[in-house]
């Protein structure tokens, strides 16, 4: 690797080593064009904050690559509020797939649309529709700043089945949203401190289901 693919580096740091052995130098140079896309198109619709372009890789290519490591590759996956495809399209260039980028905003999902056909991505589909009208069962659930922990278990409940693994970064607020949420709803719940931002937390998620529900 040479010192111009150092920004690749820190990507594949994250991955556990049977998903790194799978990552070809195609498979990277599909994330640069993807971020090529959406520096483009950032310049017509606000897809990410103009002060985190200077840190795109790790504030939001790094940050994907740590969310499919603590999902995995081995089922469908699913992101609610994919936005400009943070974190899924990460995660489906880097071997998440099937996906499937949730977006009810038009013009972000012509966005995801496009970008899966211009990236040649397979098993990536774009569902423009509100999550509560989204139908289907995943393996792996993924959200970005889209609600507090307690609405977006309500919000997507249905799209999970009793295995289904949620894998949500959740910011600083992390623990207090989990407090919350733990009062309706039960499971088994670990935070797992962010790579990319240490005072930041992401809540792993299995077995949830409603209190009083068996």
């Amino acid at each position: 690797m040479t010192v111009s693919d150092a920004r690749w580096a820190p990507v594949l740091a994250c991955l556990p080593a049977k998903l790194r052995e799978d990552v070809s130098r195609e498979t990277l140079e599909r994330l640069d064009a993807y971020v090529e896309l959406l520096l483009e198109e950032n310049q017509r619709q606000n897809l990410i904050a103009a002060n985190s372009v200077s840190d795109l890789w790790t504030r939001h290519i790094v940050d994907g690559a740590q969310i499919l490591a603590l999902g995995g590759s081995g089922g469908t996956w699913c992101d609610i509020g994919s936005g400009p495809g943070l974190p899924g399209l990460v995660i489906a260039i880097l071997g998440g797939k099937p996906m499937t980028l949730n977006e009810p905003r038009r013009l972000r999902a012509e966005f995801l649309r496009r970008t899966v056909s211009e990236l040649g991505l397979r098993d990536v589909s774009v569902a423009e529709c509100k999550v509560e009208r989204l139908e289907g069962k995943f393996d792996f659930i993924t959200a970005r700043a889209v609600a507090k922990l307690d609405k977006l278990f309500g919000m997507a409940w249905h799209l999970a089945h009793r295995e289904t693994k949620w894998v949500l970064p959740k910011g600083e607020r992390a623990q207090s949203e989990l407090d919350e949420a733990r009062r309706t709803w039960q499971g088994s719940f670990s935070l797992v401190p962010s790579r990319t931002h240490p005072a930041s937390a992401i809540v792993i998620a299995e077995h949830v289901q409603r209190r009083g529900k068996r």
